[in-house]
């Protein structure tokens, strides 16, 4: 960002600049504020924590943003699915929680009540295999239920502590899950990776024209801070399942339903069993104005596929497992293995270039 990265106090004003900002305790904002003169007196230069941060990040070779420009688009999922995927293809990798209000990764990677550890290289990371490490907030939090009621101050410290406290050692990818939005963790997390360098930002999105309202500036706000957009991702890109996977129902004029699925079932094996192996798909989301993939061609950015909604992939990450461990999720897997080894191919290039 243009301004740099300046700490605010928990109790600064609304407009505070920034305890290393050149007007900190000098603006009209910070008359009367308790800061104003330990700001005003304070040296002033660059955050020597960003110096630690860097030192940690020297070991990491790939850092992702997954970002989404509305919540409820799956883009935790996607972070836990290209981890597990990430590892199972023998890479070293780390999945970063910055989600400091909605922390989901500890439930989507079957790491519920789980603590994390400190030794003197500093905090360690949960293991989920030897390969694949993860730290969030959820880690830390005594009851699961407990709401983060946090300013943005204190959300932006955690995140800096991650950075420069966790200890990931060698590591192929950092796998970054923010909140949705352009809030104050997004700014923070690529303020203080941008002297490391990051590879760029995924971007997660549904089809519906309500949700690319937001990705658009999704996008927008990656070209602002500077950080590459390494493609989007239509996720939820219509309903698709084996046909012997639904229920089926008759529903009369007044809404009641009977289960009829048996006797469909009975009545395909017996009429047209070839129709037992058919995939029904549905359009859940109005995509009619074009959807991801429009979007993309009209922002310049990459398209990198859609991956359909499958119930097995809810299902894998409500239980905390991969979707690629076995065939359930067919739907989903092939879709989401397609645009990670779109991804690992890019590595490639990089490294022989």
């Amino acid at each position: 960002m243009e301004n740099g990265y300046h700490e605010i106090p928990e109790n600064a004003p609304e407009h505070c600049p920034g305890t290393q900002s050149e007007s900190a305790g000098k603006s009209d904002a910070c008359q009367g504020c308790p800061n104003q003169e330990a700001c005003a007196t304070a040296p002033k230069g660059p955050d020597p924590d960003l110096v630690a941060i860097a030192e940690r990040m020297a070991t990491v070779k790939h850092k992702i943003l997954v970002l989404s420009g509305k919540g409820g688009v799956g883009k935790s999922t996607i972070s836990a699915q290209l981890s597990f995927a990430l590892a199972g293809m023998d890479y070293q990798v780390g999945l970063l929680d910055i989600d400091i209000c909605g922390p989901s990764i500890p439930k989507m990677l079957g790491l519920e009540g789980q603590d994390i550890h400190q030794s003197n290289l500093g905090w360690s990371p949960v293991y989920l295999e030897s390969n694949l490490g993860v730290m969030s907030i959820g880690f830390m939090l005594p009851n699961p239920d407990e709401a983060v009621i946090w300013r943005g101050p204190r959300k932006n410290g955690l995140i800096k502590q991650f950075l420069k406290d966790v200890y990931w050692g060698e590591l192929d990818c950092l796998v970054v899950d923010a909140p949705p939005g352009t809030s104050d963790e997004h700014i923070s997390i690529v303020q203080l990776l941008q002297v490391t360098g990051i590879d760029g930002a995924i971007i997660v999105t549904t089809p519906q024209e309500v949700s690319l309202i937001d990705v658009r500036k999704e996008v927008s706000f990656c070209k602002k801070v500077g950080v590459p957009v390494l493609g989007v991702i239509e996720n939820m890109s219509g309903l698709q399942q084996s046909l012997t996977d639904f229920r089926f129902m008759k529903v009369t004029e007044i809404g009641e339903e009977t289960d009829v699925t048996e006797w469909a079932l009975q009545y395909m094996r017996e009429k047209a069993p070839e129709m037992l192996d058919l995939v029904a798909r549905g359009e859940v989301f109005d995509s009619s104005k074009g959807g991801a993939a429009k979007m993309c061609r009209e922002m310049d950015v990459a398209f990198l596929g859609k991956v359909p909604m499958d119930p097995q992939l809810c299902k894998a990450a409500e239980e905390g497992r991969s979707c690629f461990a076995d065939q359930k999720c067919g739907a989903s897997a092939p879709a989401l293995k397609r645009i990670i080894q779109t991804l690992v191919a890019n590595w490639a290039v990089e490294a022989s270039g």
